[in-house]
């Protein structure tokens, strides 16, 4: 597949996650901040997806979550909801450390009476540092992946688990590679 696909592919997702306005539940959702919050994470040697880190990464973020207008509810108690994600902070690792941003749309699906929720994403991320020691990224605009699981807790506080992989799909060559990150977030819902 070519990098013209890829992206082709990436932004045609993404247009249809940004206009949908499907909404079948009982409340219309409308567009609006859902959480915020900051996370930490690091790579694991137990779990990445092969070739691996060449370094051992940290990265620190704030983050946002807005909500699209929508929503979809099942009979069993889940409800379906399109996402925005949007993070800032820094990743460290071989003694050097650079901004990072994620940005992309996303879904969850809810299940309030369990407090529980499982999101996955997509997106952009964007590096102000391109090589940590032996590892180089490519370039500034890598691709972004993620999935988790949240626990809401009472009085709007989330806990919540990520893991997310970004790479340059190869845009910048081959010889790149990617980052996994494990993340324990924590953050306020509105």
């Amino acid at each position: 597949m070519s990098i013209v696909q890829k992206l082709g592919a990436f932004f045609i997702v993404g247009f249809f996650l940004l206009l949908s306005g499907v909404s079948h539940g009982e409340e219309y959702k409308k567009f609006e901040i859902l959480s915020v919050g900051i996370r930490g994470g690091a790579n694991l040697d137990y779990v990445r997806i092969p070739p691996g880190e060449k370094e051992d990464f940290q990265q620190y973020d704030v983050i946002g979550i807005l909500g699209f207008p929508g929503s979809w509810e099942w009979p069993r108690g889940w409800e379906g909801r399109y996402l925005w994600y949007a993070s800032a902070g820094v990743i460290k690792a071989a003694g050097d450390t650079g901004f990072i941003s994620t940005f992309g749309p996303g879904v969850s699906f809810s299940k309030w009476d369990w407090n529980l929720s499982l999101e996955f994403g997509t997106g952009v991320v964007v590096v102000g540092d391109e090589t940590f020691g032996k590892q180089d990224f490519g370039g500034p605009v890598q691709i972004l992946g993620h999935g988790g699981i949240s626990y809401h807790f009472p009085a709007h506080m989330t806990v919540g688990w990520r893991f997310q992989h970004f790479s340059d799909a190869t845009i910048y060559g081959t010889d790149n590679r990617g980052v996994d990150l494990h993340f324990l977030e924590l953050s306020y819902r509105f």
